[in-house]
C-alpha cells in the first residue's frame, strides 16, 4: 500500500531534486528488512537505474582502502578481519548500540560515499532510464534528501520484519538490536518523505500500488 504524504506541498517543494537530472531521482528508505530492495527491483523492472548506496559504501571499505584504514584508525586493528577487510558485522553490534560511536563512524564514511553516489547518479542519467533509484538507509542523516525528485519510505509492521531478518540467517538478538536502533529514525523518516510504501499486505496488491505510485511520480516529473 502507498500513501502520498503532504497533497498540498507546493511543486516547487515537491520537486527538488538538485542534481540537474533529466530522469526524476527517487529515494528510497526505511528499516532494515522492511522491503527497500524489493521495491527497489521492482522499479528497476520498469526501467528505473539504481544506485544503491551501501554496495558503494562496501566498495569503499576494501582492504587497505583510506576509508577503511581510517575507520580501523579510530576503532581499533579488533574490526580488521583476516583479509585486511572491516568486519562489518561485528562494527555493526557496537555502532548500532552507540549513536556517539555510530556518529563517528559516519562521519569517515560519508563524504566519501557522497562523492560516489553523486557521480553514480550522473552516470546512471546518461543511460535515460525513466527514474533513478536511490537505495540508502542514511540517505536523509547524510543530507542527500535534497538530490531527490521523490522520498520513499518502506516500512512494514514489527512481526514482518523481524520474520524477514531472522529468516535472512540474522541472529535475533542482533535484528531485535537493528530494529530498536532504527526506530528512533523514523519519525526523521517519516518528515522527510513524500510517499509511505507498505510492503506487509497481499504481494498483489503491493505490486498494484507500486505501479499507480511509480506512475503518478512520472506524470507528476514530466
Amino acid at each position: 500500500m502507498t500513501e502520498r504524504e503532504s497533497a498540498d506541498r507546493s511543486s516547487d517543494e515537491s520537486r527538488r531534486g538538485s542534481l540537474g537530472t533529466r530522469a526524476p531521482v527517487i529515494g528510497l528508505i526505511g528499516p532494515i528488512g522492511c522491503g527497500k530492495s524489493t521495491v527497489a527491483g521492482w522499479l528497476v523492472a520498469r526501467g528505473s537505474a539504481i544506485v544503491d548506496a551501501d554496495r558503494l559504501t562496501r566498495d569503499l571499505m576494501t582492504p587497505g582502502a583510506p576509508v577503511t584504514e581510517s575507520v580501523l584508525v579510530r576503532f581499533g586493528g579488533e574490526y580488521r578481519r583476516p583479509d585486511g577487510s572491516l568486519d562489518r558485522v561485528a562494527l555493526g553490534r557496537l555502532v548500532f548500540a552507540d549513536p556517539p560511536r555510530l556518529a563517528e563512524l559516519e562521519a569517515i564514511v560519508h563524504p566519501a560515499v557522497a562523492r560516489l553516489i553523486r557521480d553514480a547518479i550522473r552516470a546512471a542519467d546518461a543511460g535515460r532510464p525513466k527514474a533513478i533509484v536511490l537505495e540508502a538507509i542514511r540517505l536523509v542523516e547524510a543530507g542527500h534528501a535534497p538530490w531527490c525528485d521523490e522520498v520513499w519510505l518502506v516500512v512494514c509492521d514489527p512481526e514482518s520484519q523481524l520474520a524477514r531478518l531472522v529468516g535472512r540467517g540474522m541472529d535475533e538478538s542482533d535484528a531485535r538490536q537493528r530494529m530498536a536502533a532504527q526506530a528512533v529514525s523514523l519519525p526523521m523518516w517519516r518528515a522527510a518523505a513524500t510517499r509511505t510504501i507498505r510492503t506487509d499486505g497481499e504481494p498483489t496488491y503491493v505490486e498494484r500500488a507500486l505501479a499507480a505510485a511509480f506512475e503518478e511520480t512520472l506524470d507528476r516529473m514530466r
